[in-house]
């Protein structure tokens, strides 16, 4: 009697190990993904919260938050650093006060984020079509790059810039 008690305790203690084994397994396949999933959501509603900022309302003080200690540019139309960008933002805000954005696309692919987006307002009658690419270290953005093209009046295609 002891002795099949034993084996229906062993029988037991085998089952449980295999479901909690499962268990874990099933539980890392879930949130593998989604923690990466979210990091990535996380990276774009930070650079678009630093873009509408920057750019949308024209605040450096207010985006600040949303920088890195060190902000390394790439961009020719500013120099480097949170002083080049603060620079910037004062140059955009004094000379294009009616500058506005629509996002048309943003990606997010490891510590990257690229904003597709319809520049209004600036110098171009038509607008730009604005490409920028930020880096997001630490939960803030650290670096930024970008590609900025006049729209045209007419295109040689039918599928338009965006």
């Amino acid at each position: 009697m002891a002795k099949a008690r034993r084996k229906k305790t062993a029988a037991s203690a085998r089952k449980i190990k295999r479901k909690v084994a499962v268990r874990k397994r099933t539980a890392k396949r879930r949130t593998a993904p989604t923690t990466g999933a979210a990091r990535l959501a996380a990276n774009k509603r930070l650079v678009l919260a630093f873009y509408e900022q920057v750019i949308g309302r024209k605040d450096f003080e207010a985006g600040r938050k949303y920088m890195g200690e060190n902000y390394r540019q790439h961009s020719p139309y500013a120099t480097d650093g949170h002083a080049g960008l603060a620079a910037f933002v004062k140059f955009f805000r004094e000379n294009f006060p009616n500058h506005h954005y629509e996002v048309k696309k943003v990606i997010a692919e490891g510590d990257m984020v690229v904003l597709h987006l319809h520049g209004m307002g600036g110098m171009n009658t038509h607008g730009e079509q604005v490409v920028d690419f930020f880096r997001v270290k630490g939960g803030k953005v650290v670096e930024h790059w970008d590609v900025i093209q006049p729209i045209p009046e007419k295109s040689e295609n039918p599928n338009g810039v965006f």
